[in-house]
């Protein structure tokens, strides 16, 4: 089934780039139902668990605010209210720099670090079970094409 059909679009699109945009947006939102559904059952957003993953990653495990924005898989306008909301549940603490006052450093708990253990897994599994039908050579593809496609608008990005 052809987007348009899936659309139920009467018309044609006005240009093949709209068609891939359209595209990859209905996408996006398709692949996201179980992800969101999972994060919601266990208290987060998409958003609170990109920063979550992002400190666990860290050797210290912490990063200042601003690192953190730039990190995150999709660029958040209020990075500062999802971290607000993250120590209010005990995933993640602030602390000053010793080095810089003005800094603030994010942290993440045992607690988060337990909790995002215990998500793994089954995240592993929905995104096995959301696109396992593609071969290793077509998802090898695709990222490559999509990397392609981000290279022009990743200019400046981090002067934003």
């Amino acid at each position: 089934m052809t987007l348009q059909q899936e659309l139920r679009m009467t018309r044609k699109f006005s240009s093949p780039e709209e068609e891939l945009n359209l595209n990859l947006q209905r996408t996006v939102g398709l692949l996201s139902r179980p992800m969101l559904r999972y994060l919601k059952a266990h208290g987060l957003s998409p958003a609170q668990y990109n920063i979550l993953r992002i400190l666990r990653g860290q050797a210290d495990g912490r990063l200042p605010c601003r690192q953190i924005g730039l990190r995150m898989v999709t660029r958040e306008p209020d990075v500062t209210r999802l971290l607000d909301r993250l120590e209010k549940d005990g995933l993640v603490d602030r602390v000053r720099s010793d080095t810089d006052r003005r800094v603030v450093l994010i942290s993440i708990t045992a607690a988060a670090r337990k909790l995002l253990a215990e998500l793994d897994e089954p995240m592993r599994q929905i995104h096995r079970d959301s696109l396992g039908h593609l071969t290793r050579a077509e998802i090898r593809e695709m990222n490559r094409l999509l990397v392609k496609a981000r290279q022009p608008l990743l200019e400046g990005e981090d002067n934003e």
